[in-house]
């Protein structure tokens, strides 16, 4: 699977992972101490919704569109207004022609005393990344891959926060990566906070990433908690684009299931395609 990011900016995939991120990040922000956030496949940092990439993909439009348009209700409000409104922020003529990928919706979030490493190997998104960070002192712009970042930077020296692991998923072997990785930075740092991303297309795969970051998360004393999003807008065709994503959390605030209960109910109408879409939220077993 190829996944360059400013053919699929802000679409169901993006609108989903990016409220769960909003969320977690927002409870780090209840304790004064500082925190980190780990980006460690952080691309671009802004996409252009007019470009001829996102006009010819056009995924946004039955994406962060939709949702822009969309009425919830006054319990699900609050939880999904703090993304909304950061999306807003980047289109201050309320006409929506931009979307900020992770690392600015997480740069968004933090206070004076917290702090941003985004990794980006790719020479063209990281010159972007570090254009639209403008040289910010609080996040640092690391060119460095990945998969080298993420055993190496945990854990951070505030020791707190949370590593979103989002991985292009061009390499065959992507799942497997992903869950070395994860286990070798959890190892390192069983406290820390994990947001990982993936794309639903083959159940087998999906479910043997699901066992493999649970069972990794239950090596900690005490077992480190472990949360799983499917999000479908439609069902899913052999030979069709992406219509499933997933999320795996790892550590999660103890607020987070109650409150996606609230979220995601309200996503289904405005993000199905040619009808409600349905999701899963479930407990992961090693």
């Amino acid at each position: 699977m190829n996944y360059r990011h400013a053919f699929h900016a802000g679409n169901f995939a993006d609108v989903v992972k990016h409220i769960v991120l909003v969320r977690m990040v927002t409870y780090l922000q209840d304790k004064q101490a500082p925190f980190r956030v780990i980006d460690t496949h952080a691309g671009a940092g802004l996409y252009d919704l007019t470009s001829s990439e996102a006009e010819r993909g056009g995924e946004w439009l039955t994406g962060i569109a939709r949702l822009m348009q969309a009425r919830f209700s006054e319990e699900a409000l609050p939880l999904v207004a703090p993304y909304l409104d950061i999306v807003r922020a980047f289109n201050p003529k309320a006409e929506l022609k931009a979307y900020p990928g992770s690392p600015l919706i997480a740069r968004a979030l933090l206070r004076p005393q917290d702090r941003l490493t985004a990794c980006e190997i790719e020479p063209t998104a990281r010159k972007q990344l570090i254009d639209a960070l403008r040289r910010d002192p609080q996040a640092r712009v690391v060119d460095l891959d990945g998969w080298t970042a993420l055993p190496a930077f945990v854990p951070p020296n505030e020791r707190r926060g949370l590593v979103l692991i989002d991985p292009p998923f061009e390499a065959k072997d992507e799942f497997e990566r992903l869950a070395t990785g994860f286990s070798e930075a959890f190892a390192k740092w069983p406290t820390g906070a994990y947001l990982i991303w993936y794309p639903v297309k083959t159940r087998r795969a999906t479910d043997e990433l699901a066992q493999s970051v649970a069972a990794a998360a239950a090596t900690s004393r005490p077992p480190g908690k472990c949360l799983r999003l499917e999000f479908s807008v439609a069902p899913q065709e052999a030979s069709g684009g992406l219509v499933s994503t997933g999320l795996l959390m790892v550590n999660p605030p103890w607020t987070l299931a109650s409150e996606l209960k609230i979220i995601l109910p309200e996503l289904e109408k405005p993000l199905g395609h040619g009808g409600a879409a349905r999701f899963r939220l479930e407990t992961p077993k090693p």
